[in-house]
């Protein structure tokens, strides 16, 4: 699938390229894996604060296409996870972990699942890792 077609079923929106916001976004990605690194707060607190940082990653190499989710439709986050394989070339594989953590994240939040210890610092990992694909790909350009 390709952007242009998530735009055309309504996942995505056409969006004013805007450097501001996204640098923005990865600043604040940059505070959220900062914030995950405390060990003085809880787990699950740290889990939330990567995975926003993963989510605002995705959201900022979206806008650096021309795109972000229609987030008046069900499912944002699983197109903002996903497009990763088209705006920073992430490997299938690692789209399906990412996925994993969205789900665990979506647990914790709606069920009260606890979050592990390893749980967070892979997706403290996952998030490390993103923000340097973005900085990478999207600040020095393709």
């Amino acid at each position: 699938m390709s952007l242009e077609n998530l735009l055309k079923i309504g996942q995505l929106k056409v969006h004013p390229i805007d450097a501001e916001e996204i640098a923005r976004l990865l600043t604040a990605a940059e505070r959220g894996l900062s914030d995950a690194r405390k060990t003085n707060i809880s787990a699950e607190t740290r889990y939330d604060a990567a995975y926003r940082a993963i989510t605002q990653v995705g959201l900022a190499s979206l806008m650096a296409n021309g795109y972000r989710p229609d987030t008046n439709k069900p499912g944002h986050h699983v197109t903002i996870i996903q497009t990763l394989a088209l705006t920073l070339g992430v490997e299938g594989p690692r789209v399906t972990v990412l996925d994993t953590l969205r789900r665990k994240r979506n647990l914790a939040d709606y069920t009260g699942e606890d979050i592990d210890d390893a749980s967070v610092t892979a997706c403290i990992e996952q998030a490390e890792r993103l923000l340097q694909e973005a900085r990478a790909r999207i600040v020095k350009g393709r």
